[in-house]
């Protein structure tokens, strides 16, 4: 099933109801379709010269699909580096060809600065290759595939570059 689209064999709503509600107006007349599996995304950019190409990737819980490997997997094309916290459920995933999960190990150097998972709360990956850095809002958990989930990328080689030097070692 790629697309359901919803049927209304009969209504009672009046029709200026109808006509200020656009998205029931929308599903009344045929016109809404919703693709499985829930998953969204939107492109948008910064306003000033140097502009930032940003993307933003969600799906819901009834999608049941783990953000990680299901959606950004997916849509980014690519491999990816992850730094979050992890389950012992979930490893690195190179299954696929070119489109492998690495995970960075602990503890990672931010300047002068050691961190670790256990200190350090932030969730992020990057492409691997590529020009990607995005910030997740869920962990590298089994139970991610229960909730919805989240992820902002932005494409931008500084961006990367910093994050890339950090994430630099992963686990086999």
């Amino acid at each position: 099933l790629r697309i359901a689209t919803p049927l209304i064999y009969h209504n009672d709503i009046p029709d200026a109801e109808i006509n200020s509600r656009p998205n029931l107006k929308k599903l009344v007349n045929g016109e809404s379709r919703l693709t499985p599996p829930l998953t969204v995304t939107r492109q948008i950019s910064t306003a000033n010269a140097a502009a930032l190409k940003v993307t933003i990737y969600s799906k819901s819980e009834k999608s049941k699909y783990e953000i990680y490997r299901r959606v950004l997997v997916k849509k980014l094309k690519t491999g990816i580096k992850v730094w979050t916290t992890r389950d012992k459920i979930l490893k690195s995933d190179c299954r696929i060809l070119n489109r492998n999960i690495k995970l960075v190990t602990s503890p990672i150097t931010i300047g002068d600065h050691a961190s670790s998972l256990e200190s350090d709360v932030s969730q992020w990956l990057i492409s691997d290759p590529g020009n990607k850095f995005c910030a997740v809002d869920k962990p590298y958990h089994k139970s991610q595939t229960k909730e919805p989930a989240m992820a902002v990328c932005i494409d931008d080689a500084t961006i990367f570059g910093h994050f890339n030097l950090i994430g630099q070692n992963v686990e086999n």
